[in-house]
């Protein structure tokens, strides 16, 4: 009976310190095994000293309790390191995605703009002859006026011409004559 009862003490403490194991292992994930205390080295006469009692006691029903403890540890370390990989995936994937869904956006921006570009670019040309075409059509046009106008100078002038050798005519005609022209001028008849 003496044996059962240390076993029932034994294993009621590791229950009432999982609790604080589990949280150092949420708080602080780690690839070694944290349930070996890290000390710095004893002394030489120390070391003869405390390796003789340390064997037995690891060796007793508390140390495979403490292997247990340390392999669900272990387990969890392990869980949680395959959980952050499976997040970092995932995350990995999410970016993934969103990159390639604004590179499309970007391409149609592109094309879009490109398609636009020379849409506008056609118009220009298509004014660009437009307008050309009615500079032409504008030139003729001055060009004929010019031409009329030309034309209609040459007329007054032919007219003044023969009006002008008209009245020689007549002026002639008169002094031949001796007769006075009917219509006088309005500056000498009054």
């Amino acid at each position: 009976m003496a044996a059962a009862a240390p076993e029932e003490v034994v294993s009621k403490k590791p229950e009432a310190e999982e609790p604080p194991l589990a949280a150092v292992v949420v708080e602080k994930p780690t690839n070694a095994v944290p349930d070996k205390p890290v000390a710095p080295p004893p002394h030489e006469d120390a070391m003869a000293v405390t390796k003789l009692p340390e064997p037995p006691a690891k060796k007793s029903s508390k140390g495979s309790l403490d292997r247990d403890v340390a392999l669900a540890k272990v387990e969890d370390e392990k869980r949680l390191s395959f959980i952050k990989a499976w997040e970092e995936s995932e995350k990995s994937k999410v970016e993934n995605k969103a990159q390639k869904k604004l590179s499309d956006v970007c391409a149609w921006e592109n094309r879009k703009k490109a398609s636009l570009e020379s849409e506008l670019k056609s118009i220009e040309e298509k004014y660009e002859r437009k307008k050309a075409e009615y500079v032409e059509k504008y030139k003729n046009k001055v060009a004929l006026v010019h031409k009329q106008a030309e034309e209609k100078r040459a007329m007054v002038e032919a007219k003044r011409g023969e009006d002008i050798l008209k009245a020689d005519e007549m002026a002639a005609k008169y002094r031949a004559t001796g007769h006075a022209p009917k219509k006088a001028f309005g500056c000498l008849g009054a």
